[in-house]
């Protein structure tokens, strides 16, 4: 056999094999990757042979006589039948045994082994750390449980201990669990609260090259001065103090290098961690692990970027207010891993002297009130750490990594909730509570609302000891199963920490007093005469066209009524999408009693006596039998590929995949 013989045989295989995919796809109507249709076709051109042969053989085709035209032409349609059947099985076997994208590629492969590789050190190095604390039989969801407040000190103090070995992730972790009141058992929350992330300075060695890539240049270019000796240390950055050639005083927070990756990987397996602790384990599934480990994700995230935080000082500084100072950041001068601030001259808060504490709390409680409940724009993390007491008397705020954002609607929510419990109105408090949570189907309102009247008998009556009264909240959203939003969660746990801060500043604080106080200055302003008037206003604009046509439309309803004439048009399937999805349905129920009917009249050709013979030992009917037998299989095929796919592709149509 020569060259241009071996090309001609080669170039017809191929062609084949790509006719046989096209043939296949297409009967199945759907689509699939290209790598595994041309795999499929590939399998079933080598298979053909092996396939066919016995089957031309039992239907008694020699070589020795030419058949009469229909039974070769019966013959010819069951061969290409047949060749098209086998990668149609085979697709289908593929698409319900190893779904597309169930299997990485080589590349994939290649990253995932060694991502697994660098996960099971960490593993190893974690499970280590939890299993020197005592925390290995909770890890797989076989630790006692424990009533007596003893035992749950011991285990809160493992937990930290661990997590504080952990490192910054884990670090970061515990902290943002010790804000959970509503999640966590009071022991838990005062245990992870004493965590702290102080950790040894990165060298000036290390520092100075970021500074100088994100700058743009070197160092002395941008700061006539540059402290080299860090003002303050934590695990994700450091902050040192510099002037400016334009003589401002600044802080310059620096990200710490290689954090990132770092950060990225304890991530993944603290997600990981989270999803199997909650498949695994009672007090995981109680909690939602899974949920909390992708809130903090976000969180970190937003923490690593500090150009998140300059816009997240830039929004609450612009809706400053009462006596509360916040640092101006440099925009021009931030960046990912740099944040340029102006410096507040000023010592810590926990030196203020004694009587200067109560209007210190009280400042620090109105602007925070305000920010939530006026503004809309919060900082989410004051505790002492946070705050300043400037050199002229009034509080600074720092670090603003960690900001809440409130629509009008919930801001008005918790509007109604603050003077609900201002007049101790239960029933009040409990409605505005259910605008503020997703309401649960089967929530005991009446319940509800005696324990919300405990708690304020328990709270606001004169004389009463209003601290931890929001963790006491706290607990009551949490034992009753009321699901809270992120960023309403983000004010509970903000209102929970100004406690602890309100106690230090100034021990036996009125905090309700206050607050009924901010209430009436700030709340009641909002429902003057004027506003009033204005918002009558707003919604009799929007009523008046409607108000217009309500008339009319009365009256050609009385009439259609008094005459006997009046109906109702309802519109069935006006949607695209409903039309579409009833569409597709019939097609698979007609596809299924075609497929069903041809089968049906196979079996019934098939049995059948007689006949005229067009082959050895085959009749005409039982070769109109194997046909229609292939045409069965073809349609129902169709049916189960359909089914298949529908599932993860809602039934639309998808591109092709491999």
């Amino acid at each position: 056999m020569d060259l241009l013989t071996q090309l001609f045989i080669g170039l017809l295989a191929v062609l084949t094999i790509i006719l046989l995919a096209m043939a296949a796809q297409r009967l199945l109507g759907v689509r699939f990757g290209v790598v595994r249709t041309f795999v499929a076709a590939l399998v079933a051109f080598g298979l053909a042979q092996p396939v066919l042969t016995p089957l031309v053989t039992a239907l008694g085709v020699t070589g020795e006589e030419r058949p009469p035209d229909v039974a070769a032409l019966g013959i010819l349609l069951l061969v290409l039948m047949c060749m098209v059947l086998i990668p149609m099985v085979l697709l289908v076997l593929a698409e319900a045994l190893i779904p597309p994208g169930s299997l990485p590629g080589p590349l994939e492969s290649l990253r995932s082994a060694r991502g697994r590789l660098s996960r099971a050190r960490r593993y190893s190095q974690i499970t280590r750390i939890a299993i020197k604390h005592g925390l290995g039989p909770y890890l797989r969801g076989r630790g006692e449980r424990l009533e007596d407040r003893s035992g749950k000190v011991r285990l809160a103090r493992s937990l930290r201990e661990a997590l504080d070995e952990g490192g910054v992730t884990f670090v970061k972790l515990g902290q943002i669990l010790s804000t959970r009141r509503d999640l966590l058992p009071a022991e838990f929350v005062d245990e992870l609260g004493r965590l702290q992330d102080q950790v040894a300075p990165a060298p000036w060695e290390r520092i100075e090259p970021v500074l100088a890539e994100d700058l743009g240049g070197p160092v002395e270019r941008v700061f006539a001065e540059f402290d080299r000796m860090p003002l303050a240390t934590a695990s994700i950055g450091q902050a040192h103090t510099a002037r400016l050639h334009t003589g401002e005083s600044v802080v310059v927070k620096v990200r710490r290098p290689g954090i990132d990756a770092v950060v990225a990987k304890d991530l993944d397996i603290v997600r990981r961690l989270a999803a199997t602790l909650e498949a695994r384990t009672r007090w995981g599934r109680s909690l939602g692990l899974r949920d909390l480990a992708e809130g903090f994700a976000t969180a970190i995230r937003e923490e690593l970027d500090f150009r998140i935080e300059a816009a997240n000082m830039a929004a609450v500084a612009a809706t400053a207010g009462g006596g509360v100072t916040y640092p101006d950041p440099f925009p021009a001068l931030c960046t990912e891993r740099i944040l340029v601030m102006r410096r507040l001259p000023g010592k810590p808060v926990t030196a203020a002297a004694a009587e200067d504490g109560p209007r210190l709390a009280r400042d620090l409680l109105g602007c925070l009130l305000r920010q939530i409940l006026v503004d809309g724009v919060f900082h989410a993390d004051p505790h002492p750490g946070n705050l300043m007491l400037l050199d002229d008397g009034t509080l600074g705020l720092l670090d603003f990594g960690s900001v809440g954002r409130l629509d009008a609607s919930v801001r008005s929510a918790l509007q109604r909730f603050l003077l609900a419990m201002n007049r101790q109105d239960p029933l009040g408090v409990t409605d505005a509570l259910l605008e503020v949570v997703p309401r649960p189907e089967d929530i005991d309102e009446a319940a509800l609302e005696r324990a919300l009247g405990q708690f304020m008998a328990r709270h606001l009556g004169p004389g009463l000891d209003s601290m931890q009264m929001f963790t006491d909240l706290f607990k009551i959203v949490s034992a009753y199963g009321l699901s809270i939003p992120p960023e309403v969660a983000a004010v509970f746990r903000a209102l929970a920490t100004v406690e602890g801060t309100l106690v230090r500043l100034s021990p036996g604080f009125d905090l309700i007093g206050e607050a009924r106080a901010f209430a009436g200055r700030h709340l009641a302003e909002q429902v003057t005469p004027h506003t009033v008037k204005e918002s009558l206003t707003h919604e009799l604009a929007a009523l008046v066209p409607m108000l217009r046509r309500l008339p009319r439309r009365v009256e050609r309803i009385a009439s259609a009524a008094e005459h006997g004439r009046f109906g109702m048009n309802v519109r069935l399937l006006a949607d695209e999408r409903d039309r579409r999805y009833v569409t597709g349905l019939l097609h698979q129920v007609l596809l299924t009693v075609l497929g069903a009917t041809a089968g049906l009249m196979a079996v019934m050709l098939l049995g059948a006596g007689g006949g005229p013979q067009v082959l050895t030992g085959t009749s005409l009917y039982q070769l109109i039998g194997y046909n229609l037998l292939m045409i069965s299989a073809i349609l129902v095929l169709r049916v189960l590929a359909l089914i298949f796919r529908r599932p993860r592709d809602s039934g639309e149509e998808q591109p092709y995949r491999s």
